[in-house]
């Protein structure tokens, strides 16, 4: 543990002190600052050697990324083909993904009379909350303009200035600008679902995933083989999702490179406040949300934050909400909910309950429309929020899952990607915290619809969980 923290620290010193003397301009000083940065670089790389997680190798793409950016843009703008390979593999995950998640979830539960109470009252909550939080991010991103003046043009863009005829980025607009609220009702249900799936409509996937499921559902045990093909289907695109993650590092770093390079180190700017925007949107979500459910449900603040600092910071080191898993559900039995609440809300809000995502999504749509000199004006930002309310079920579990929701929609809004990959280089960075707010949402969302159905504080906790918590 010692050598691991050496590591790191002579990484991070080396580097800071290589950027220090690159800031001062000296002459002399160029050929040792750039020896230093590379030799950080270098230390960082053996930490992360040193540790069995992706997390250590995003940081450290991140900081060889921009390093590359700077000192070889020329070759920094070659990489790009890595995250292209990258976004790619993203978006052959997206319909099945969303198919085989929003189906099982839906239909899991079994009958849905037998669900009862329960059931409405947590996708509710879930909606309720989720939208909440969807319209802070839409607020929080239009009141920072993160990326306003990133300017990262599309590749049809770039090519048409080629040749002199491309319009100004100001004038740029969204195609769905010229469409009418007919059209969108009518573009949400699905004509055929393996043209959607062809072609990116994870909107009419997901309508079609929620119809099926409800219908799956009511056949009670005679859809039964269809549901485990369905819960089969999501565990085979988690793990397809998990192995497309093994390249994150290198089209992280790829990403960064290539933006720094075409773009200089102004674009840090723009990232640097896209992150501070998302952090200070989250706080005004627990502020402005969390806080005050738990007040409206006479939830004890600080006993319930007490409940939730475990799994919300494993959630946060891991950046997989399904790690905090098991400790969140034995954290809100000690906490007082119910085991047959836990049990249902927890897993459930896994797939229907995503409000640090959400936060996120509408940031991210917007910020790429920004950073691509489009304006969305309101009713389509409005028609954004609404797409996300569906398309953000289900993925919670996988790190950096939410891109594939963030591509898709980008997709359905014929937004460009190039802008993803701004985000993509800094997505690490955010994950932790919106992994986090899953985790709290979701535990939340446990202890109110214990009060709401009058059992919170009525069942003991097990002493196994008791001890569990006690360690």
């Amino acid at each position: 543990m010692s050598l691991q923290r050496g590591l790191l620290l002579a990484g991070v010193g080396l580097a800071a002190a290589g950027a220090a003397m690159g800031l001062a301009n000296g002459a002399g000083l160029h050929g040792v600052a750039l020896t230093l940065r590379w030799l950080g670089v270098a230390a960082l790389m053996l930490f992360a050697a040193s540790r069995r997680s992706l997390m250590p190798w995003i940081f450290v793409a991140m900081v060889a990324g921009v390093e590359v950016g700077l000192d070889a843009p020329h070759v920094a703008v070659q990489l790009r083909v890595i995250s292209d390979v990258f976004l790619r593999l993203i978006k052959t995950i997206v319909g099945p993904l969303i198919l085989g998640t929003l189906i099982s979830g839906i239909a899991g539960h079994g009958n849905l009379k037998s669900v009862g109470r329960m059931a409405w009252k947590s996708l509710v909550y879930f909606e309720v909350v989720t939208t909440l939080a969807l319209v802070i991010g839409l607020v929080a991103i239009n009141v920072t303009k993160a990326g306003v003046g990133l300017n990262v043009a599309s590749a049809a863009a770039t090519s048409e200035a080629g040749s002199g005829s491309a319009a100004p980025a100001s004038k740029l607009e969204v195609p769905a600008s010229t469409m009418r609220w007919q059209d969108f009702v009518l573009h949400v249900f699905p004509e055929n679902l393996t043209k959607s799936l062809v072609e990116g409509q994870i909107l009419q996937v997901s309508v079609f995933a929620v119809l099926f499921g409800i219908a799956l559902a009511m056949l009670g045990e005679r859809g039964a083989p269809m549901l485990r093909l369905a819960e089969s289907l999501s565990e085979v695109m988690f793990k397809f999702t998990n192995i497309v993650m093994y390249l994150a590092p290198l089209a992280v770093g790829a990403a960064l490179a290539y933006t720094v390079g075409q773009s200089g180190a102004g674009v840090l700017v723009n990232l640097g406040k896209l992150v501070l925007t998302y952090y200070g949107a989250l706080i005004a979500l627990a502020v402005g949300v969390l806080v005050p459910v738990m007040l409206l449900f006479r939830i004890p603040v600080a006993g319930f934050a007490k409940a939730v600092a475990e799994p919300a910071s494993i959630a946060f080191a891991t950046s997989a909400s399904e790690a905090a898993l098991p400790r969140a559900m034995e954290a809100m039995e000690a906490f007082g909910v119910p085991r047959k609440i836990v049990a249902f809300v927890v897993p459930a809000g896994y797939s229907f309950n995503m409000d640090g995502s959400s936060v996120y999504l509408t940031m991210g749509a917007i910020f790429t429309a920004q950073a691509a000199g489009m304006h969305l004006r309101l009713g389509e930002q409005i028609m954004t929020v609404l797409i996300l309310m569906l398309a953000s079920k289900g993925v919670s579990g996988v790190p950096r899952a939410t891109l594939v929701v963030l591509m898709a929609t980008a997709s359905s809004l014929r937004l460009p990607s190039e802008p993803l990959f701004v985000i993509l280089g800094i997505d690490a960075v955010m994950d932790m915290g919106r992994t986090a707010a899953n985790v709290v949402g979701n535990c939340l969302a446990s202890a109110v619809v214990a009060k709401w159905e009058g059992e919170f504080g009525t069942e003991p906790a097990s002493p196994v969980v008791l001890e569990g918590m006690a360690e």
